[in-house]
């Protein structure tokens, strides 16, 4: 018994004695993002940019411009004691629950206009260039003489007890300011936007206030404003001014240690048994915070974090990459029929293992990435219309409004394809706009003496390799062929590095190469333009979800079963030919896993294969294909 009680004593001590906080030993990412426009996309990746552009990403002022450009939030507009309410485009009822949401437009205007930004420039669209320059300058004139830019008058800002967007509306607008930065490399635009942070860390000074304290648990834009550490991060990387880096950190301690119904607080990720149940776009976003706080304190204790944190996120990934929460994770994990997923949450979730790539440089990130990208991310997009699915299943019966059908609640709407599903929120959308130009600028990026194909498909890319001119062009139209050439254009010496994907098994290349630690490294003297050649040979392969479903994937692929849907348009807008539109399935059957055969290739990535219609219980041919170009569709099969 003394024994038992001295070993409690001890364990107690040291526990105390334990500060997941301090730092030990900063750790330096071990690979460089490039600047935006570095790198540049091609094929089908560029085509979707454009699409984006003449679509929802490049009209969404105008398709909701009571929210976008009627209220100037960030200047005449700002939040002040007296206003009370706003039109913030969600469905809701009246009351003071609305004064909490006060924000939300300026996360709307921003994380739109991010996705703008970049997707302008990716584009290298001129006309929308253009826009753009006008209102990076009409942003900065707004900014105060001591360097605030904002949502809010000088009575409210930084002296908040309750839910507040203070760092979130900062955090969606410098994004975007600094993605602009890249591309012009006006000087004025990054004296503005450190000026912005300077007053924001001397608002909430470091360890020595606590810009998560809210006395209400229950918040949105407080929470999401720990993304802030986005932009702290992008500072550092362009000054490389630790300042930076120890706010990071700071934040993140100050968000973990109030008291905040969130997942991602450091002692909630220490107790394993605890299953992820926040809102899911805060979940996923918190989780490159907590990577930077890491990297910038060194501590193992946030490492412990980190990996918790992300084996917590693997019981709520479905077979697609998808990250479920519809909108909430609810301590329930991933189900392919019966959990969504939201838009948002694909973008943050992707971006965080983004970040968690960067600063490993392992390669199985850019296979989460990937995953992500190619399926969860494409098959929420509508195929051929600009809209979106605010939230998407892998088995998707029908997109009426509730999740595969679901009439219990009449206000339910996030299930469909809008291009702008303004009765819910005005976010999933701006995000779907962003999604790309975040895949392609980290598409390339660079190790000591090497540039790294990170991930993989049509793009361009060019920088300096020590003092060597790099220009690399990737033509392929991967994931959806299988042949992949990289014309090297450079006269020197250093590593190519191409990332080997996990479910590659055999490949044909033209030059040699040493493989480690899942890259294929080309270490050679490149002289004038030279290309290497890989030929994937991928197969259809049989896998499990996590409930034990089966699922057919192609290369980097999932499969699907198309299931034929009856389009109704719900809304049409003044706005060229826009509209929000539900489906319907005709004569749907959901299959079931049978004997184990062979499919058989039908072209452009499409299977035919046996499945077991359960009405008849008789194995029957059906198609499957990509389920990035699918509306309706059945992911996964019980047996």
């Amino acid at each position: 018994m003394k024994t038992i009680l001295y070993l409690s004593l001890f364990t107690l001590t040291v526990s105390a004695q334990t500060d997941p906080y301090k730092k030990t030993n900063p750790i330096p990412e071990k690979l460089e993002i490039l600047p935006l426009n570095a790198v540049k996309p091609h094929g089908w990746i560029k085509e979707q940019i454009i699409h984006n552009l003449d679509g929802f990403t490049g009209h969404l002022d105008q398709l909701a411009p009571d929210l976008i450009v009627s209220d100037d939030i960030y200047d005449k507009n700002r939040l002040s004691k007296k206003v009370k309410s706003k039109d913030v485009g969600a469905i809701g009822g009246e009351g003071d629950w609305q004064v909490q949401f006060l924000w939300w437009n300026s996360e709307t205007q921003s994380n739109w206009r991010d996705g703008y930004i970049r997707s302008a420039i990716l584009a290298n669209d001129e006309a929308h260039l253009s826009k753009i320059k006008t209102y990076v300058d009409k942003i900065l004139a707004s900014q105060d003489k001591d360097g605030y830019l904002g949502i809010y008058d000088e009575e409210l800002r930084y002296t908040f007890d309750n839910e507040n967007g203070e760092l979130w509306a900062k955090a969606s607008l410098l994004r975007g300011l600094l993605a602009w930065y890249d591309y012009s490399k006006d000087e004025k635009v990054l004296h503005s936007v450190k000026r912005a942070v300077d007053n924001t860390m001397n608002g909430f000074p470091i360890n020595a206030s606590h810009p998560f304290y809210s006395k209400n648990a229950n918040v949105g834009g407080l929470s999401h404003g720990l993304t802030f550490t986005d932009v702290l991060e992008d500072l550092y990387r362009l000054t490389k001014n630790q300042k930076y880096l120890d706010y990071a950190l700071f934040l993140y301690k100050d968000f973990s240690e109030n008291k905040l119904n969130e997942d991602a607080q450091y002692a909630k990720l220490m107790d394993e048994n605890l299953m992820l149940n926040g809102h899911g776009v805060h979940t996923y976003e918190h989780l490159r915070s907590l990577a930077v706080a890491y990297n910038a304190s060194g501590n193992p204790e946030l490492l412990k974090a980190r990996e918790r944190f992300e084996n917590k996120i693997k019981l709520e990934t479905t077979a697609s990459g998808g990250p479920v929460g519809d909108e909430w994770i609810g301590s329930r994990k991933a189900d392919a029929t019966n959990r969504g997923y939201e838009y948002c949450s694909l973008q943050e979730l992707m971006h965080s293992y983004e970040s968690l790539l960067a600063k490993t440089g392992k390669s199985g990130y850019a296979d989460k990435v990937e995953k992500l990208f190619f399926n969860a991310a494409q098959g929420a997009r509508h195929p051929e219309q600009s809209c979106i699915a605010y939230l998407k299943s892998d088995n998707s019966y029908e997109m009426t409004g509730g999740l595969n059908g679901d009439k219990s609640d009449a206000k339910q709407t996030r299930y469909r394809y809008s291009p702008v599903h303004k009765e819910a929120a005005v976010c999933c959308v701006p995000n779907a706009g962003r999604i790309a130009p975040y895949f392609v600028q980290h598409m390339w990026l660079k190790d000591k003496n090497s540039l790294v194909a990170a991930l993989l498909g049509p793009s361009e890319v060019t920088t300096k390799i020590g003092n060597i001119e790099v220009s690399v062009v990737e033509k392929t139209a991967y994931p959806f062929e299988d042949r992949i050439e990289f014309q090297v254009t450079a006269n020197g010496k250093f590593d190519l590095k191409i990332r080997k994907p996990e479910w590659l098994k055999r490949f044909d290349c033209n030059l040699s190469y040493k493989e480690e630690n899942g890259y294929l490294i080309f270490s050679r003297k490149w002289s004038g333009t030279e290309s290497v050649i890989l030929t994937l040979h991928p197969t259809v392969e049989t896998r499990q979800d996590l409930n034990d479903e089966f699922y057919f994937s192609y290369g980097a692929l999932v499969l699907a079963h198309p299931i034929k849907g009856i389009p109704q348009v719900t809304k049409t807008y003044a706005l060229r030919e826009f509209s929000d539109v539900n489906y319907t399935a005709e004569n749907p059957v959901v299959y079931q896993f049978g004997k184990p055969s062979k499919p058989v290739a039908l072209g452009d990535s499409k299977f035919a294969t046996s499945l077991v219609d359960p009405q008849t219980g008789n194995e029957e041919k059906v198609v499957l294909q990509p389920m990035a170009r699918t509306i309706l569709r059945q992911v996964t099969f019980k047996r």
